[in-house]
């Protein structure tokens, strides 16, 4: 669960250096496969007893806010990248 977490973060700060639009798209694509890793270990984490109920939705609903703030920013790359080539 760490490293998938850790590897979410870390894709959206890679991504965040690279110069080109469709790079840091591709990064923040990663980034969403970990948080989607993330949701599978909570389940598993869940079944096996490892976790409360409680704990699974409250990490549930924090991975799926963390998933909208990057689809949101994923789309404003993408409108941006596309202003870019109509204006540029």
């Amino acid at each position: 669960m760490r490293r998938a977490s850790r590897s979410s973060t870390r894709n959206i700060a890679e991504g965040y250096g690279r110069y080109y639009y469709k790079e840091n798209i591709q990064y923040c694509r990663q980034s969403r496969g970990s948080l989607y890793e993330l949701i599978d270990d909570l389940i598993t984490a869940r079944d096996e007893g490892y976790i409360a109920e409680q704990e699974y939705i409250q990490g549930r609903a924090k991975i799926e806010r963390a998933l909208q703030l990057l689809n949101g920013y994923t789309n404003y790359l993408e409108r941006s990248m596309n202003k870019k080539k109509t204006h540029g």
